[in-house]
């Protein structure tokens, strides 16, 4: 079982976040202050520390400093409060390796806290596996390509695919294997923050430039100097955001809002987006000229029902997290026939979606076998009702898969399985001949 402390001065998020973690799993442990947990990590290993920036004393950054300096590679996760982006980014040029915003949604926070546990073991040895993608498909395969042919260079990359699809892990990828992969990754979601708040956030401001502006603060361009910036939900910006990154595209430099000065600045962009850009370009309601900067070197990452082949890797995965977090060893694992079910399915919410159900699915099993009944009912078939919920579309893999599964739940009757895929007997005939596929008793009649 994983070992984590929380070190905060906060004692509500204390409590509360160890109560979410040792929920998930976790063996939890907590300090009030930098001091504190530094004689903790001494004594005690932990496979994560979750640290606040800001707290009296010994703050994040000295604990940060200090545990590098005694050559511990704890995975760090920085907690920052809005409007000390640049402290955080100093955190992750002194070793931290990621940091979240407060406040966090507890979702996020679980999911950040996987991830890096997930990475453990590669943390500051490598990429064996750029970004944390996983897959052996052709498309798959593509991606990964295009990410090693682009990362080595200073082109701005566009990532673009349906939600779910992982692409802040190929920004990610991007970033690790280019010459910039010791700096700071810093990821921004310019569909989350309201207009004023992004452009202070991307570019910074100067005392008295709006209301509640007491200092100035410097942006992400500037703070993430030498290294990558990710803008995910790029399509979601407004026009006026829009004009100002255009000019920090073109000019290298960026002017603080309310400044009269821009200072240069030194970034790889990755942007992101689920839209189709070159639409939104038609419609007015993206400028051409900053599509143009931005699609230099696109990367189109597939949705999970064109590489199906994938699922198994990412569903063994998924469970050796689980197996990590629940210690439950190998008995937690998926049927054949679960496992049918799960390629068969066209994941609207793609890799997302797919973890979420296999996490709910083992809850369901006790964290045992996970077999057919524990799956949601969208990727089973109504038994009697006829329903198609087997879509037998795509790749001729998927509707090998689908057969089988159709068979499967039916016990090789040929009529009602026809009847699930919503073709005719003759044809699933004629498929099984195709397929090599045998159904004990059965012939083109039944």
């Amino acid at each position: 079982m994983s070992r984590i402390l929380i070190v905060d001065d906060d004692k509500a998020f204390r409590l509360s976040t160890a109560a979410l973690l040792r929920a998930d799993g976790y063996e939890v442990d907590g300090a009030v202050d930098g001091a504190t947990a530094a004689v903790a990590l001494r004594a005690t290993q932990y496979d994560l520390v979750v640290l606040d920036l800001r707290m009296p004393g010994v703050d994040g950054l000295g604990v940060v400093e200090a545990l590098r300096l005694w050559g511990d590679r704890v995975p760090i996760l920085m907690l920052s409060g809005f409007g000390t982006v640049e402290s955080a980014v100093r955190a992750l040029h002194l070793g931290a390796d990621d940091f979240l915003t407060k406040p966090v949604e507890p979702d996020v926070l679980s999911a950040r806290v996987a991830d890096l546990l997930a990475r453990r073991p590669s943390l500051g040895a490598g990429v064996a596996h750029p970004g944390g993608i996983i897959g052996r498909s052709a498309k798959m395969r593509d991606v990964l390509a295009s990410i090693r042919r682009v990362a080595s260079g200073e082109t701005t990359v566009l990532i673009t695919g349906e939600t779910g699809t992982g692409k802040e892990l190929a920004a990610r990828a991007v970033h690790d294997l280019s010459p910039r992969h010791g700096a700071p990754f810093v990821a921004v979601n310019c569909g989350a923050l309201a207009e004023g708040v992004l452009e202070s956030e991307l570019f910074g401001h100067v005392r008295g430039a709006f209301t509640g502006a007491v200092r100035d603060r410097v942006g992400v361009f500037e703070a993430a100097a030498g290294g990558t910036i990710f803008l995910d939900e790029i399509g979601e910006m407004s026009p006026a955001v829009q004009q100002r990154l255009l000019r920090v595209l073109q000019e290298r430099e960026v002017t603080r809002v309310g400044a009269t000065r821009s200072v240069k600045v030194d970034v790889r962009v990755v942007a992101a987006t689920n839209r189709d850009l070159r639409t939104l370009v038609e419609q007015g309601r993206f400028r051409d000229d900053l599509y143009y900067r931005l699609a230099v070197f696109p990367i189109a990452l597939p949705p999970l029902r064109e590489r199906r082949e994938d699922i198994p890797l990412l569903v063994e995965h998924a469970l050796s997290i689980l197996r990590d977090r629940s210690e439950v060893g190998d008995r937690l694992s998926c049927s054949p026939f679960a496992m049918r079910l799960l390629r068969a399915y066209d994941w609207p919410g793609n890799v997302r979606q797919l973890f979420s159900v296999i996490e709910r699915a083992a809850v369901e099993a006790d964290y045992r076998r996970i077999e057919a009944q524990f799956l949601p009912d969208e990727l089973r078939p109504a038994e009697g009702r006829g329903e198609q919920r087997y879509r037998v579309s795509g790749s001729t893999s998927a509707e090998r898969d689908a057969i089988v599964a159709a068979l499967a739940q039916t016990g090789g009757a040929l009529a009602q399985s026809a009847e699930l895929l919503g073709m005719g007997r003759t044809t699933l005939w004629r498929k099984l001949k195709s397929y090599g596929l045998t159904v004990a008793g059965a012939g083109e009649s039944d």
